[in-house]
């Protein structure tokens, strides 16, 4: 992208770090914990008070994100985890919601359940607190928790209808303004 994913702005001109948290916050969560990796300085700029941990080797990969991310929620009290891509700016408040809405009744710790559009496997990623552990202990280079997903039958949550769910890597994959 030229910069960091979190610093592009959007068609509004709002920082998709923002717009994302804006998203999580809408959708209904009660806490948006901030993953910050590339130029977090300017990021936090950006945040202001806003909760975030910074991926000391982020440049790792999604999955030293995703271990900080993960290792910074166990110190809170959160049952599930909805984890989120900032360069995903067609998912909005809606989408969330619906993979949030799959938390498992009762059980929230045991839940695990994806976003999908038109069947393939996207975020958001809503995962309970009882996976937490192993997820992390399997984390490695520039990989998600994809594989982790597709073995314990995370349920896919058709949101299709409400967004393309695609990441954006380059400038030519921006949406128009």
């Amino acid at each position: 992208m030229g910069s960091p994913k979190a610093l592009v702005r959007g068609a509004d001109g709002v920082p998709w770090l923002l717009s994302s948290r804006s998203g999580l916050l809408a959708a209904g969560c009660d806490r948006v914990l901030v993953v910050l990796g590339a130029e977090s300085d300017a990021a936090q700029q950006l945040l202001g008070d806003a909760e975030h941990v910074v991926a000391p080797d982020w440049a790792d990969g999604m999955s030293a994100s995703l271990r900080a991310g993960l290792e910074a929620a166990e110190q809170g009290s959160a049952d599930a985890v909805l984890i989120h891509l900032v360069d995903l700016p067609d998912v909005t408040a809606a989408v969330m919601r619906r993979v949030l809405a799959h938390a498992a009744p009762g059980a929230p710790a045991d839940s695990l359940a994806r976003a999908a559009y038109d069947g393939t496997p996207g975020h958001p990623v809503l995962v309970g607190r009882r996976h937490w552990p192993a997820l992390v202990a399997e984390l490695d280079g520039d990989q998600g928790a994809r594989g982790y997903l597709a073995r314990h039958g995370a349920t896919l949550v058709e949101c299709g209808d409400l967004a393309t769910g695609a990441d954006v890597d380059t400038p030519e994959g921006l949406p128009p303004a």
